[in-house]
């Protein structure tokens, strides 16, 4: 019930497989399959993503003007220099969008949440703040993972363990863990309220 929002902060090219109207014909596919309410792109620059200004406001004008509750972010530690870059900028322009005496668009706005995801090159153990349960929802995540043939299929090895066996299968691990069947973990720096008893799994 709730409303969605994806947001990319490049284009993604150059990367090694794909083109971009490739990318951007995948992206519509996913964009399908999740029925989000709405999808942009900041078209900052790959591979030499930086968290500086002219970034942080155009990213802190979009949490003005759509007023996330919720927003998920790279997880901070990376081998990729763009993954650290887009959780710093996240970091920065969510301070940045309850500034008031300037110039950006929108009203100003401090989103009350923010959480990391554990999309990373890094084979490290993460220590998620919670254990998301996405039991119902695995198949649409993979559904929506495997739209991007050119980034998770095409020129990878078809032996196991693909990237989409290692996917669902992190996801059971996790899902494991809390006594579920596929979870997602997630990270917050700061404390989680809880109003009952009953939204702990």
């Amino acid at each position: 019930g709730r409303r969605v929002g994806v947001l990319e902060l490049t284009n993604g090219e150059p990367t090694p497989r794909g083109t971009v109207e490739r990318r951007a014909a995948e992206t519509a596919a996913a964009t399908e399959v999740l029925g989000v309410t709405w999808r942009g792109n900041l078209g900052l620059p790959n591979r030499s993503l930086q968290a500086d200004l002219q970034a942080r406001q155009q990213l802190a004008e979009v949490f003005r003007l759509t007023r996330p509750a919720v927003i998920l972010a790279p997880y901070w530690e990376d081998a990729h220099p763009d993954h650290v870059a887009a959780s710093q900028l996240v970091d920065d322009a969510r301070f940045w969008s309850k500034l008031s005496k300037t110039e950006m668009v929108g009203e100003r706005f401090w989103p009350p949440r923010l959480y990391y995801y554990f999309s990373i090159h890094l084979r490290i153990h993460p220590r998620p703040s919670f254990v998301f349960d996405i039991s119902d929802c695995i198949d649409a995540k993979m559904k929506a993972v495997s739209c991007y043939q050119s980034q998770v299929i095409e020129g990878r090895s078809t032996e196991f363990p693909t990237v989409l066996d290692d996917i669902r299968d992190c996801a059971r691990y996790w899902g494991w863990s809390i006594g579920r069947h596929y979870g997602e973990p997630l990270l917050s720096r700061e404390e989680i309220g809880v109003s009952a008893l009953e939204v702990i799994c």
